[in-house]
């Protein structure tokens, strides 16, 4: 029952900011702010603080990685107001007052603080806009940050404590949902780093999320090859960062999403039962998840893992290309001469 409730769940976040990227105003804009606000906060956290610091250590790299991962709701209050349209020094006014908040109470306030903000600038004269800022945007970030933070971190971690402890007891359940899901979120325009770190995955459960991910470069680049979706370059660019593509994606959701979800299953099934595990959240990111491993689990199971994790997903990848040669698709280019 608690695997159903906690995927359940997931899901239903998972469909919450799907709507929000396809249908919220500038909703793809601000799902990319989200995107950027976790690379620059979590993957730093990731190679500074775990990779460097905890594996390598190096103290002062960890202190850097740590300053970062402690601002992702300013990065993501910033970032999401600038992608709104607010000017730059009033999105870092608002994003600053949201400092010690998490990820998601941060890029929610700074979101509908941004369109007030935007108002003001628009019909408050100018000088008196950054006072009228100062004295009502600012706090009213910071309110909207403190009334939202227990509840999506109540029903956040709620979601991750089942998923970790369901994880023990049905590990290939377990590595299917999550290996599937986490895949495919990270070719979608949501963030793979921003949803584990949400969720506040550790242990089995986030080394799924790592290393499947990981895998999944390797599938995404036999997959983008094989059904001649855009040139060499954006292979190698979707292969590296799905996000950078996510205009194919959006465009080609089949073929896409359900590869990178056989995929990502079969890589979940092979991380769970090695029962490697992952201490740090929100590293379901190829280069660094993969870096991270190495920080909790001995580097030959690490490397075993991995090297299972890149044959299955070349396998799926191709058998992905096979199945979809004669899917209806739309190319990078295709979708370049449409915006011309």
């Amino acid at each position: 029952m608690d695997i159903i409730i906690g995927t359940s769940l997931l899901i239903l976040v998972l469909a919450i900011f799907t709507l929000f990227n396809y249908k919220a105003p500038y909703g793809a804009k601000a799902m990319g702010a989200l995107a950027a606000a976790a690379c620059a906060s979590f993957l730093v956290e990731a190679f500074q603080d775990s990779f460097f610091g905890k594996v390598l250590g190096f103290q002062f790299l960890s202190e850097v990685g740590g300053a970062n991962g402690s601002l992702s709701g300013v990065a993501a209050a910033i970032l999401v107001a600038i992608a709104v349209g607010v000017t730059p020094g009033y999105a870092v006014l608002i994003g600053l007052s949201v400092s010690g908040m998490g990820i998601i109470p941060g890029f929610i306030s700074g979101y509908l603080v941004s369109f007030l903000i935007k108002w003001m600038e628009k019909h408050i004269p100018g000088g008196l806009d950054l006072i009228a800022i100062i004295i009502i945007g600012a706090p009213l970030t910071r309110l909207l940050a403190k009334i939202m933070s227990p509840i999506i971190e109540k029903t956040l971690l709620t979601i991750g404590e089942i998923l970790t402890s369901t994880a023990h007891s049905s590990p290939i359940i377990m590595g299917i949902i999550l290996g599937g899901t986490i895949v495919v979120v990270a070719t979608a325009p949501l963030s793979s780093m921003a949803l584990t770190a949400m969720l506040g995955l550790t242990g089995v459960p986030m080394a799924i999320g790592a290393l499947s991910v990981f895998g999944s470069s390797f599938m995404n680049a036999i997959l983008f090859h094989k059904l001649k979706l855009g040139e060499r370059k954006d292979n190698i660019a979707f292969a590296i960062e799905p996000l950078t593509q996510a205009d194919v994606t959006s465009a080609n959701p089949i073929p896409i999403y359900v590869t990178n979800f056989f995929g990502g299953a079969a890589c979940g099934i092979l991380i769970a039962l090695m029962g490697l595990v992952n201490g740090t959240p929100g590293t379901a990111t190829p280069i660094a998840g993969f870096a991270v491993m190495f920080a909790y689990n001995p580097a030959t199971k690490v490397l075993v893992t991995a090297l299972g994790c890149i044959i299955l997903s070349l396998i799926a990848g191709y058998i992905g290309g096979i199945v979809f040669k004669n899917h209806k698709l739309i190319t990078k280019q295709e979708l370049q001469a449409m915006d011309k």
